[in-house]
């Protein structure tokens, strides 16, 4: 279903049930794997895991907190996008694959979420792409 946004949100409503949206991010990935960068379902937005990729130019900084920080403004853009602010987010994921790298990243997590406080998880794991250092996605609700 086409919302007049250029296809950047895709929706569906069946009868008797709450309306889903999809919002799509302009990553390339989206696309190769399928899935959306978010889907809104009600009152809930679930944000999938984002990286600190640049989707506009697809690249990427070396730097975990430069990472991290353009995590956090594609997650904020997504969250305005379908109506959500920082202080809706209820639930938020950290996976890195570098243990040590999470702590240089508190002050920039704590600029969007010290105020919040959702409920937190972080997990070592490998990521997609060597070059990824940290990769977050959050759940929010209005």
């Amino acid at each position: 279903m086409d919302d007049g946004d250029g296809g950047r949100s895709r929706g569906s409503a069946r009868p008797g049930s709450t309306t889903r949206r999809s919002i799509d991010g302009g990553s390339v990935f989206e696309e190769r794997i399928g899935y959306a960068r978010a889907v809104c379902f009600g009152d809930w937005l679930h944000v999938s895991g984002t990286t600190g990729f640049d989707y506009a130019t697809m690249t990427i900084s070396d730097d975990v907190v430069e990472q991290a920080e353009q995590c956090l403004r594609t997650i904020g853009g997504v969250l305005a996008e379908a109506g959500f602010t920082f202080d809706d987010v209820v639930r938020v994921r950290y996976l890195l694959p570098e243990r040590d790298n999470f702590e240089l990243c508190w002050p920039v997590l704590r600029r969007c979420f010290g105020a919040v406080r959702p409920a937190a998880t972080m997990q070592v794991c490998g990521l997609a792409d060597p070059r990824m250092k940290i990769e977050i996605e959050v759940d929010a609700r209005r």
